[in-house]
């Protein structure tokens, strides 16, 4: 059976995602690991899980913790995130969440529910792997957006035509993005909601870091800031995608959207289609752990997370070669490399691998049109001082012979 002739032509597009291969060097014990963007499992809530799995499944609980459910997801979870939300200056209601299976179902569904073969997305560039795996499927053109960029709207919906469709939406990471650790300023978020009033696009705003911020003022979200100048979420273009993964646990797979009630609604019958709703057990644990403790958990990841930030910095000064540079993240988990043009990351791995048992992400994943052949992606919130030390020290080594 040639199972090849069956194929949709959208399955020429996708590819296996680098960062999951690379995964699996966690399992081998001789590697140093910078590659996946993995939070420390020795700092998970693991006994407040575990209380609050046990309250879920309790003789009370049981026949609504293992039951269908809507698919808006759980209520009170969407009450407590709505709250959350509107402390940030994003005013809702659990009327404008809807939960899903991590903060990346919701970049697909935008992906279904916008994208025509041959419409537009502009991204970072680079940008996130997993939101270009997510968009792919749909097959759009991609172009960049790069902050201090200041094209006209009309030479990017000229473009866009050109190309057969029109701009769909901007896709970025405002705060620590991954994979720069880059965050934008107010004046660059003020930028991108004209572009998008002048195009008539929407703005997809992935903040699964925002919590994590070691250092600098924060800055408020996109979805804030238009809030504050159209005066309510249902005249606002922005969908946020929010993440319990970097925070909590990624195991349970929760995240959510924030938008418009339209734009929820329209996002609940994806959902509806796809998996009919999030695990109604995982939702109750993950709204019984977030309302007890996560205004002291995550104070405790900020202080972990930075001090490792701290030392890998320290540890790049000391280790690299000259012609190496990288990118100083106020928070979030990564570090950008950029190497000298001649050297090509995703060969330095395979030596890597072989030579000084070090894994991490070539920088190329992160372009859709697989330039950056020179840069690489660091995460740092793996590894204690030792290890940090260690890898880095092993990296500077294999950079200082290429």
């Amino acid at each position: 059976m040639d199972w090849s002739t069956l194929w949709a032509e959208r399955m020429t597009r996708m590819r296996a995602s680098e960062i999951r291969e690379l995964l699996k060097l966690l399992d081998q014990p001789d590697i140093i690991s910078f590659a996946g963007g993995i939070p420390d499992p020795a700092l998970f809530p693991a006994e407040a899980f575990r209380a609050a799995m046990t309250s879920a499944l309790s003789d009370q609980n049981a026949g609504v913790a293992l039951q269908y459910s809507v698919s808006e997801g759980y209520g009170p979870l969407r009450d407590w995130i709505a709250e959350q939300m509107t402390a940030d200056g994003i005013p809702c209601t659990r009327e404008n969440i809807l939960i899903t299976s991590g903060s990346q179902q919701a970049l697909d569904y935008l992906g279904k529910l916008m994208l025509t073969p041959g419409d537009t997305a502009l991204v970072g560039w680079p940008t996130y792997l997993g939101a270009i795996g997510a968009f792919n499927a749909y097959q759009p053109r991609y172009a960049p957006l790069i902050p201090g960029d200041n094209r006209a709207a009309a030479e990017i919906r000229a473009e866009a035509q050109a190309a057969g469709g029109q701009v769909k939406f901007a896709y970025l990471s405002p705060d620590f993005a991954n994979p720069t650790g880059v965050s934008m300023d107010r004046a660059e978020r003020l930028r991108i909601l004209d572009l998008a009033d002048e195009l008539g696009m929407a703005i997809l705003e992935d903040a699964p870091y925002a919590a994590l911020r070691y250092q600098g003022e924060a800055v408020p979200p996109i979805l804030a800031l238009e809030i504050a100048r159209k005066g309510s979420i249902d005249q606002c273009r922005t969908v946020y995608c929010g993440s319990f993964s970097k925070t909590l646990a990624p195991g349970l797979r929760i995240g959510w959207a924030c938008a418009a009630h339209e734009v929820i609604g329209r996002l609940v019958l994806l959902k509806q289609a796809a998996d009919l709703h999030t695990a109604t057990l995982n939702q109750i644990a993950t709204h019984l752990v977030a309302s007890e403790h996560f205004a002291a958990h995550v104070p405790m990841l900020r202080g972990v997370y930075g001090r490792r930030r701290d030392l890998m910095l320290a540890a790049l000064a000391r280790e690299m070669p000259e012609g190496v540079h990288w990118t100083r993240p106020e928070g979030g988990m990564f570090i950008w490399l950029t190497l000298p043009e001649h050297l090509d990351s995703a060969e330095l791995l395979a030596r890597s691998l072989r030579a000084e048992k070090i894994a991490f992400v070539p920088g190329h994943a992160f372009f859709p049109d697989g330039s950056g052949r020179n840069t690489l992606r660091l995460c740092f919130t793996l590894h204690d001082e030792a290890m940090v030390n260690e890898g880095i020290a092993r990296l500077g080594r294999l950079l200082g012979s290429a």
